[in-house]
């Protein structure tokens, strides 16, 4: 099942942050060619300065850590992680697909009566 990657950036300083769009521009380039990208979406915050959010779709979690492993990707991700000044934020979700809900580790089943 297709999954989410929600990739958070962050930045106090106006120019650190004009300076990540090149990065975040061939990041996306590059993952659009990577086995098992489905789409992606880059969003800038309109109304907190400095923030941008990454949405990309990847058909299993085995094809994002690839991506994220690749040599190509750790370069580009080191450039932005100094700009930065800290690490990036990345977030796994999964879709809810109708209204059935996923079965999570160490719960129980609800009791049927």
């Amino acid at each position: 099942m297709a999954f989410e990657v929600i990739i958070q950036r962050k930045f106090k300083d106006k120019e650190q942050a004009e300076k990540l769009v090149p990065f975040i521009l061939q990041l996306r380039s590059q993952a659009t060619i990577q086995p098992g990208y489905i789409t992606g979406q880059t969003l800038r915050c309109l109304d907190c300065d400095g923030e941008y959010l990454v949405i990309s779709t990847w058909h299993s979690r085995e094809d994002w850590d690839n991506w994220f492993q690749s040599a190509e990707r750790q370069a580009l991700q080191k450039q932005i992680d100094a700009l930065l000044g800290e690490e990036t934020t990345y977030r796994f979700y999964e879709p809810l697909v109708g209204g059935i809900m996923p079965v999570f580790k160490d719960s129980k089943p609800a009791d049927k009566r």
